[in-house]
């Protein structure tokens, strides 16, 4: 049996994130924003095109996931989205490898200044909402509907509006 600390919190899966079928929303979406930021890096007239081309897969496989991320959003590999509907990420906002990320999920601004950094390996529930200038440590949980305003520790999980940290553990 495995737990949840045997996923990497620094080393990313890229196996996560690679297209089971044609028709692999998630997968495809995550794949067009990593191409864009490859041509992107890449540059000249072929990157150029190549950017172009992706972008238009990012803008069909968006409309179908319902899901904004916008390429070059500091996305770790090995993310994981199961249903991607409603997701909102700012694209200045941190994540780390091997994430999970529910539906209906917002990362971005709120009463702290700055923007989240998520660390990796965090598995994030339905609904939550996670504003502002905070950090979620390695192997961290956030519970479903959970309004995320302060740090939570690498190994907590944390629930409730606002959220508070009710299990701290080594992970």
């Amino acid at each position: 049996m495995t737990g949840a600390c045997d996923v990497s919190a620094s080393v990313p899966d890229w196996s996560r994130e690679a297209p089971r079928g044609w028709w692999d929303p998630p997968r495809r979406l995550l794949r067009a924003l990593r191409r864009i930021d490859a041509a992107r890096a890449r540059g000249g007239p072929a990157g150029r095109a190549a950017a172009r081309w992706w972008a238009l897969h990012h803008r069909f496989w968006s409309v179908v996931t319902q899901a904004e991320i916008h390429p070059g959003t500091r996305i770790g590999g090995g993310l994981l989205l199961p249903h991607p509907n409603g997701i909102v990420i700012h694209p200045d906002a941190e994540i780390g490898p091997n994430c999970l990320i529910f539906q209906q999920v917002t990362i971005g601004v709120g009463p702290r200044p700055g923007l989240p950094r998520i660390a990796g390996h965090v598995d994030i529930g339905a609904g939550a909402r996670i504003l502002g200038g905070v950090t979620v440590g390695e192997h961290a949980r956030i519970g479903a509907n959970a309004v995320v305003i302060a740090d939570v520790p690498a190994g907590a999980t944390a629930v409730g509006v606002p959220a508070r940290v009710l299990v701290a553990g080594a992970g």
